[in-house]
């Protein structure tokens, strides 16, 4: 594909590093064993290589190789948390098997599973995050009941990148003896994770967003104080310590090992990096622009997001100006939708700002030229779309668009 657009949507999938690419390799051709195939040697190299990466992983989170089960993804792994901890935990033959606490700015894997909870009698509370998409621990006990099973808050939001108080609000649940559920799927090899100071119980990650293959992730499940226990969502096997039935993906288990593994020794650079990038595409944009936004906590952030409102410019117009960049208008798996932000609007910005937000994300292989151009063309854009707006002409004027009295024709 010639003139491919510069790539900015970190949050949405990182490319395969090569390293990771090189490591995997071998296990699609010559070491093909099944890791279930304990009778021949074949399958034990399989084993091996799958008990590696179980400790990379576990490696990466502060926690142990029987603690990490694989999955095809976060979705995956968050549908077995949420619905394995209700089957196991919750009051059987009961109205309402138990109660859930959790965020209206996760990702829709957290919202649809909790909605699907709903039907089952489950009930739900969802918090209002702050302006920034952050959450207290106050918050969280405030919501808390007899009956809560689980907390589920993610660590890192995937839209705006705020970093929620994960050990704040695991201090909580462990004080009120309550399960506590977070997705790091954006956290991950871009702040320090250490489940046992966090306090966290079930953990979810997938490969794609650390530079590893997609259709692989893992979750993470405490062992000890407390010993989490599931109810399986998928049978035929007792793969995975009876929690995940089926043959193991062997390659893409081997780079999310190795993934996993370099996230953890390069985290540093890749922070300075993205950091870098990210701060010189905001200098140029509030230099060259004004009426704009930073979504969520420009200090509780993670280092590779930006996710800026352009006060009059509609949002899809914007994407469409912009067609030499690869960005988001929001999450990748609902960007798709013309709808504003779900995280945007439970965080209180207005629905103007949220139609005309865009999400950059910087990362492992993004350039200082890519960040250029990236700026000079969304400045171009904006420009351009704000000469159309009559909006934008009457701010420039002077006049306080709260004051005008608007009628219907």
């Amino acid at each position: 594909m010639k003139n491919k657009p510069i790539y900015l949507d970190y949050q949405a999938t990182t490319p395969c590093d090569p390293r990771v690419f090189a490591i995997m390799a071998p296990y699609f051709t010559e070491v093909f064993g099944n890791a279930a195939s304990r009778s021949h040697a074949y399958g034990w190299e399989a084993e091996d290589a799958v008990s590696k990466a179980r400790a990379q992983v576990a490696n990466a989170l502060g926690a142990t190789e029987k603690e990490i089960i694989f999955t095809s993804g976060s979705t995956e792994a968050i549908n077995l948390a949420l619905k394995g901890v209700v089957d196991m935990y919750g009051k059987k033959d009961a109205a309402c098997p138990g109660h859930i606490v959790t965020s209206l700015a996760e990702h829709k894997a957290v919202l649809d599973t909790c909605k699907h909870l709903e039907t089952q009698g489950v009930e739900v509370t969802y918090l209002k995050p702050d302006r920034t998409g952050r959450h207290s621990a106050a918050q969280v006990a405030e919501a808390l009941r007899d009956d809560t099973l689980l907390v589920a808050i993610m660590w890192v939001n995937n839209e705006v990148g705020s970093i929620n108080p994960i050990e704040d609000i695991g201090k909580l649940c462990k004080e009120r003896g309550v399960l506590f559920f977070s997705d790091a799927t954006q956290a991950v090899g871009k702040i320090p994770i250490d489940v046992e100071a966090a306090g966290v119980d079930l953990l979810c990650l997938s490969g794609h967003k650390v530079y590893g293959p997609k259709g692989v992730g893992a979750l993470y499940v405490r062992r000890r104080k407390p010993r989490v226990r599931l109810v399986a969502q998928m049978d035929g096997g007792g793969h995975e310590r009876g929690m995940r039935s089926g043959t193991l993906n062997v390659p893409a288990i081997v780079g999310l090992g190795a993934a996993c593994e370099l996230a953890v020794q390069e985290l540093d650079k890749d922070r300075a990096h993205s950091r870098a990038l990210r701060d010189r595409f905001e200098k140029i944009i509030f230099e060259n622009l004004d009426h704009v936004h930073i979504n969520g906590d420009p200090e509780h952030r993670v280092d590779l997001c930006s996710n800026l409102s352009f006060s009059y410019v509609e949002g899809e117009s914007l994407i469409m100006g912009i067609s030499g960049l690869a960005v988001s208008s929001g999450s990748a798996c609902t960007s798709a939708s013309l709808e504003p932000s779900h995280v945007l609007m439970s965080m209180g910005v207005g629905d103007e700002l949220a139609h005309s937000s865009i999400r950059f994300g910087f990362g492992r292989f993004a350039t200082d030229s890519d960040v250029d151009e990236a700026a000079k063309e969304t400045i171009a854009a904006v420009k351009k779309l704000r000469e159309l707006s009559p909006l934008y002409e009457m701010v420039q004027e002077g006049i306080d668009l709260s004051t005008v009295t608007w009628t219907a024709h």
